[in-house]
């Protein structure tokens, strides 16, 4: 069954269109919007084709407490999830400047709520297209509320189950989503490369029959580049100006020179698998001549009968194709034919 493309703002989805490049800033503006603009400039110049942000505060994602289940190392130490996420959150002051901003230098902007207050917020600033986080596609009240806006739905499927991810789908569409996307995804922070397994993003495409994409948490570019070849419609990566200036998610972020050589890899590569063919390239065309064929290797008198000792398949390509090698053996020279001469139909007798 072919799998519909899907329209995202100016980009299409699926077969035949270039992948959407995703550039992630959570929370590498470290809470400076000067910085956060600069990213988005940043990313815009490396390529991305959109800018994905979080929208949620400390408050509408867990509570301030420091009991043991409320604590987590994160880059190393140990703080209560409140500490973390009042560092990592973007201000939701400053979203209608940054879509106003990303829309400016040409950038699709949209975000991933991480609550229903969230999703309500995000509506007054017509967001586009939802993305549901790993960790959210098991909480079903916020996909509820996501698929009320009948927007499409762009969900990373970490962590997640067969059966989890198609009650999270069942639910989108009951309450009104009619396009997703599933990215592939592995929750670890950096993830490893041996731990990705992206040949379940073809599988997700077969599997659930829509269209798919990676959202890419690993060190470097090759595993999100690997993945266009596999059938990924969508990549995502983080997004930082420079790793050394910190932030919570900055360890795992690209850079921009990086980010910009993983969309020339891409692109790259989307050209390279282009579609399937048995026609000569332009090039191969002009090293036809280099196949081989049948030539004249000795001297050959007028009704001299041609033998393996006088014609042999050599290069260039300049006489006849070698199958017809068995047609000619015994066959009578119909003139003399001089050695390195190629072997056509009129010279048989």
């Amino acid at each position: 069954m072919r799998t519909t493309n899907i329209q995202l703002g100016k980009h299409i989805i699926g077969s035949g269109e270039p992948a959407l490049i995703i550039a992630e800033m959570s929370g590498n503006h470290n809470h400076d919007i000067k910085r956060a603009l600069k990213i988005i400039d940043a990313a815009a110049l490396a390529g991305a084709d959109a800018i994905k942000l979080q929208t949620y505060t400390p408050d509408t994602l867990t509570i301030d407490s420091d009991t043991k289940p409320f604590m987590v190392t994160w880059n190393g130490k140990r703080r209560t999830l409140y500490d973390l996420y009042e560092e990592a959150h973007t201000p939701w002051k400053w979203h209608k400047d940054l879509f106003a901003h990303a829309k400016k230098r040409g950038l699709m902007c949209f975000s991933t709520p991480f609550d229903t207050t969230a999703v309500d917020f995000l509506e007054t600033l017509d967001n586009p297209v939802y993305k549901v986080a790993s960790f959210e596609i098991v909480d079903i009240p916020l996909l509820e509320r996501i698929g009320k806006t009948k927007k499409p739905v762009i969900m990373s499927r970490g962590m997640a189950s067969v059966e989890e991810i198609r009650l999270a789908m069942k639910t989108l569409r009951r309450f009104g989503t009619k396009d997703i996307i599933l990215l592939h995804c592995v929750s670890a922070y950096p993830a490893s490369s041996t731990d990705m397994n992206i040949s379940t993003i073809s599988d997700m495409h077969k599997r659930f029959n829509v269209q798919v994409g990676l959202s890419d948490h690993t060190l470097g570019t090759n595993v999100a580049v690997a993945a266009i070849a596999l059938g990924a419609a969508i990549i995502e990566k983080h997004f930082t100006l420079r790793r050394k200036d910190g932030g919570p998610d900055s360890s795992f972020s690209l850079e921009p020179k990086e980010f910009a050589s993983l969309v020339s890899s891409v692109r790259l590569v989307e050209a390279a698998l282009g579609k399937p063919s048995y026609k000569q390239s332009t090039d191969e065309k002009k090293n036809i001549v280099f196949r081989k064929s049948l030539f004249v290797v000795k001297d050959i008198k007028k009704g001299e009968r041609f033998t393996p000792e006088n014609v042999r398949s050599i290069r260039p390509g300049n006489g006849l194709a070698p199958k017809f090698y068995r047609f000619i053996m015994g066959k009578r020279a119909a003139r003399d034919i001089a050695r390195a001469t190629p072997l056509r139909r009129n010279l048989i007798a």
